[in-house]
């Protein structure tokens, strides 16, 4: 007979809603706030105050960036399917990936795996290869956000090995590609995420929760000034065909 498969996270019955052990609507709502309550959904237990506070800074930082590709393909998609809220939203995360969105999780990896940081920097850029977590087409030569996150974990004392080892590794990478590259927010993400003692494989769910509030936002945005159309016409523009 095979063994009974469980889950931990929650379970509706008729007179009640029981979430994580405890009761929604006399324990929960109207006690915790969002933040607090994805944390208690996500690891199990209610965020301590450094951990709400990092937890709400993270979400902030990542939540919005302007026409980045993951907005421009939800308002196209609003655009093509004006009724499909969900389609749009779920087109905007499909594109949570190792270049724009998911970085984070890429750091992360990195992080856990530790080394000397100079070992790192030069085996990746013998291999051809790019380091997780420095460059930013846009922020130079300081990634504004990473730069933030990276002061408030000094301020509340939270910073550890992992943002020590990120900083070490800045300065290797400087050395090795002979020029400083910026550390960018997902990277800085990472190793305070790390610091705070949460696992490699959760942080990825930050940048999802995060940017879905900001896609909720352009589509809002969509249905009252369309640009999809308008976005269209100009990646028409911008290729020649031939």
């Amino acid at each position: 007979m095979p063994a009974q498969r469980k889950t931990h996270i929650a379970r509706a019955y008729p007179d009640r809603v029981e979430v994580r052990g405890r009761d929604l609507p006399s324990d929960l709502m109207g006690r915790l706030t969002f933040t607090q309550y994805f944390h208690l959904l996500l690891t199990g237990r209610e965020p301590s105050d450094d951990e709400r506070f990092f937890l709400d800074l993270l979400l902030v930082a990542i939540a919005e960036h302007g026409l980045m590709p993951s907005n421009v393909a939800a308002r196209l998609t609003l655009a093509a399917d004006p009724d499909s809220l969900q389609g749009a939203v779920a087109a905007g995360i499909l594109g949570a990936g190792s270049v724009v969105l998911g970085a984070s999780e890429a750091c992360a990896r990195l992080l856990e795996r530790g080394g000397e940081p100079r070992v790192v920097a030069r085996d990746i850029h013998e291999a051809g290869g790019r380091v997780p977590g420095f460059g930013h087409p846009v922020h130079t030569p300081v990634d504004p956000r990473a730069e933030r996150i990276l002061e408030l974990a000094d301020e509340r004392g939270v910073s550890g090995a992992n943002i020590v080892f990120a900083r070490t590794l800045r300065d290797a990478v400087a050395e090795e590609w002979g020029r400083p590259l910026v550390m960018n927010v997902a990277m800085a993400m990472a190793a305070v995420w790390l610091d705070l003692g949460y696992p490699a494989s959760t942080v990825k769910a930050v940048p999802i929760l995060a940017r879905t509030a900001g896609l909720l936002a352009h589509l809002a945005e969509e249905r009252e000034a369309p640009l999809g159309f308008a976005l269209a016409q100009a990646a028409e523009a911008a290729v020649e065909y031939e």
